[in-house]
Formats: structure tokens, sequence, C-alpha cells
């Protein structure tokens, strides 16, 4: 009995070695070399970059510019005396820069950053495959930092845009493009954090996705994908002197500003016309509000949507359309993803009551048509150059949320400098009338005609009256 049970024991072993024997070599063979790497879930970093690399492409650009090699370099000067002689110590040179992109269209549509292809003479394309074109600017938006170029080729591969809305902190992402010129490089990470806010020099934004994924130079204008290989953004920037925190622009932004500059080669960007400030503890006790949520109204555009569809100054904004709004952040947000022509339903708080305003935005003035109308406007007779008090002049000058004009700049020996104003006066009235923008500046100047002036000046939290004599 004990022979026979024993037979059975090395019979039924015999029968399982057999089926691992026979089951193993074709389970292996069914598997890829890359899910091989690992039995539970594959490699899917390798699959994305091998799916997406041929849809990402570097970008090389050269811009033209002259450089003095004189000993005293462009002296201003010595250019009176020797004017365009002085360009004999001088040739032109070209400056070459990298960046990346991706494709977004099979017709040769590239979606890169503003800043990689800004100013260029020309700008080189190279495919994955080793073709290279010459590649159309198609449009720049400075704002997002953001453009658009095309070369001539057909029956390209795309990356497929995803919702950079529904993108978690924790997920992982891939990046791929030409860091210091090296090709198609892949790095990973994941989602760090959501609206991040980036204060630059040319570059103001709120919304950016942070990442630990490695961005260098050369990165910019690259695809941040996530493991359903779809693009959810654009890398753009970096803290240098930090490792691990890079920035990419959401793609949701980039889809919206990439249909405009395609249509017009610009971006139709909608405009509410007011300045904001946050909603301070004093602010609710002398507004009677309930809370510090939403954006107190400092001031309107004149002519603006805002003034427009009844909007003052004092008004506090509790909802932009369906958006609750928390902080003025929140509404700079809600605008910014309406387009010129879009209606909108405005909840404000006006003297204690909640009232219900209609705004049809409209399109952001040209920047170009705005600088050339608005600021800066020198006015020779005065010596003294003025601006509008926008957002950006405020937080250059560190100013609180005022009305008037700012004073960029004093001549020497002028009516301004022996009145003693100086850059930073925030000029708020002028014999008597109100001042609230360079327009209102200019009409009462000429108002007044060569009578004396009597200037009410904003300098360092304090007012005074300043007379200005033009003789």
């Amino acid at each position: 009995m004990a022979k026979i049970r024993k037979t059975g024991l090395v019979v039924g072993f015999a029968l399982l070695l057999m089926g691992i024997l026979y089951v193993l070599p074709h389970e292996f063979k069914s598997l890829s070399p890359a899910d091989s790497q690992d039995v539970f879930t594959g490699n899917p970093v390798a699959s994305i970059a091998k799916k997406s690399s041929p849809a990402v492409v570097n970008i090389d650009t050269k811009t033209f510019v002259r450089k003095s090699f004189s000993p005293f370099g462009n002296d201003p000067f010595l250019r009176q005396f020797f004017g365009d002689q002085m360009d004999l110590f001088s040739r032109v040179v070209p400056m070459e820069g990298k960046g990346s992109g991706f494709i977004a269209s099979p017709d040769g549509m590239i979606l890169t950053n503003s800043h990689v292809v800004d100013g260029a003479d020309s700008v080189i394309v190279t495919l994955s495959d080793g073709r290279r074109f010459d590649a159309e600017v198609v449009g720049k938006d400075p704002t997002y930092d953001l453009a658009v170029i095309r070369i001539k080729a057909g029956n390209l591969p795309v990356l497929k845009m995803g919702d950079s809305d529904r993108t978690q902190v924790g997920e992982w992402v891939v990046a791929i493009g030409n860091p210091f010129g090296l090709e198609h490089t892949v790095t990973v990470g994941v989602i760090s954090a959501k609206n991040r806010s980036i204060r630059l020099e040319k570059l103001n934004f709120d919304g950016f996705l942070q990442t630990d994924a490695a961005i260098n130079p050369g990165n910019s204008g690259g695809p941040l994908i996530n493991l359903d290989n779809q693009v959810i953004g654009i890398n753009t920037a970096i803290v240098p002197y930090a490792q691990g925190i890079g920035f990419a622009i959401p793609i949701n932004v980039a889809k919206q500003v990439m249909n405009d500059l395609v249509k017009f080669g610009r971006v139709k960007r909608a405009w509410l016309g007011v300045y904001m400030q946050p909603v301070t503890t004093d602010i609710i006790e002398a507004f009677g509000l309930k809370s510090g949520e939403g954006a107190l109204v400092s001031d309107v555009v004149p002519n603006s949507p805002a003034e427009k569809s009844g909007l003052q100054r004092g008004d506090v904004v509790k909802r932009f359309g369906s958006v609750p709004i928390k902080t003025p952040d929140d509404l700079s947000k809600a605008v910014r993803k309406q387009v010129a022509g879009d209606v909108a339903k405005v909840e404000i708080v006006r003297e204690g009551k909640t009232m219900s305003l209609s705004v049809r935005l409209e399109e952001l003035p040209n920047q170009e048509t705005a600088k050339k109308n608005e600021t800066p406007h020198l006015v020779l007779q005065l010596g003294v150059e003025v601006g509008n008090l926008d957002a950006k002049t405020r937080q250059q000058l560190a100013l609180p949320a005022l009305q008037g004009v700012v004073i960029l700049r004093v001549e020497g020996s002028s009516p301004a400098e022996r009145a003693g104003l100086r850059p930073g006066d925030v000029i708020q009235g002028v014999n008597g009338r109100s001042i609230r923008d360079v327009r209102s500046w200019e009409t009462t100047l000429k108002a007044a005609g060569g009578k004396k002036l009597v200037l009410l000046v904003w300098r360092e939290g304090r007012t005074t009256f300043v007379p200005l004599n033009t003789q």
C-alpha cells in the first residue's frame, strides 16, 4: 500500500513538472521585451517613448544681431560725432538657440513655446527620422508663452492631447525634448503641484503644472505626457537654482490658444476691464461683508465691458458665470477661459445687497495699439512721462490700488523736476479734477491751457498738492 502511494506521488510530480515545462515557454513567448521587464505592469515609459518620440521635434533657431567690436562699445555720445561710421567697428553675427516642440496635426502644425522662436530669423525643425524642414511662424502668444509653427510636410505622426483639468497631483508623467541639444531625451517624474503662479520678466502666468521630471534648457516647448500617452502640458520654465522643479503650461490652455493662432495669427483674448484687490479684514468690516471671499473692484476701465455692464468701483465679485470667486486670481482665471463675445452672469455684492449683472466680454485691446495710444505718454512742456496704473506697473513699483497716473520718468531741469516730482509718484488730480488714466490726464492738461497747474500727488502713502509752473 505504501509502495502504491509513493508511486502515485512520483507520477503526479512528473505530470506537474511536464505541465510547467510546457506552459512557461508559451507564456513568455507571448510577452513583449518591454512587458517581460516587469511581470506585473510591464514598462509603460518605454512604450510611451517609442510611440511618442516620432511626433516630438527639435527646433534650431538663428537670430542675426549686430555686435560692436569697438573698445568704446555703442556709446551714444560718440555716435553724435561719428554717426553711422561707428558701424564700421561692428558686424552682424548669428545667435543660435535650441528648443523642442511636438506635431499637433498631420499637415505640419507644431506647438512650442513663444520664447523658443521669438525674434528668430530662421527656424529649422528636425524630425526623429532625421529630416529637416524650414519652419514658418504661424502665430505667437507671449502672454502664455505659446507659438504655432508650420512645416511643409504631410502624413506626419501626431500626439494626442489630453485633459489637463483631470490631471492629479502625484500622477506619473514623461517629458521628451532636446535638453542642451541632446536629441529626444526622455525623463520621468510626477505632477508635483497644480495652479502654480510664476512671475518672471517676460512671463506672468497663473495655473502652471509643476513637475519633478527633469527639464533643462532645450526642453522648452516639448510635451509632458501622462501614462495614457496623452499630452497634458508643454514644458516651459525651470527654477535654475533648484533640483526637480519644472513648470508646464496645461494643455487645455494651449488648445484654445492654438486654435486662435491658426485661425487669426493671434489670440482673441477676452477682456473684462477691472482692477481688483483682495477682500481684507478691514474691508469686510467697512463694507459689512460676511466673509473675505471675492474680488473687490478697485477701479473700472473707461468704456470697458465692465463699465458697460454696470460694474462699479467698490463692488465685490462673488461669482462669474458658474465659477465661485474667492480671490482676484479666481476672477482672472475665469475671464481667461472665455473668448471675446461670450456673455457671462456676474454676481456681486454692492452696499450689502447681492446683485446680478450680465456682461458681454470683448477682445482685449491690441497691445501694440495700447502701447501707442495709452502709455507711455511724454508731456514735453512739463518734462514728465506718465503711464496708466495697470496691474503690472503696480506690481513693479509695489503700489497699492490707486486711481491716477504714475510718473515713469522726469526730465532734468524741467518744470516737473523743479517742482520736486519723481518717478513712482502717482498723480491723482489736476486743478481739482480727478485723474483716472492717461486719457483723462491729457484731456485735463489741454483744458487747463497755459494756466498754472496744481497736482494732487500720492507718494509713500500720503497725498500732497504740488504747484507746477508750466512757463
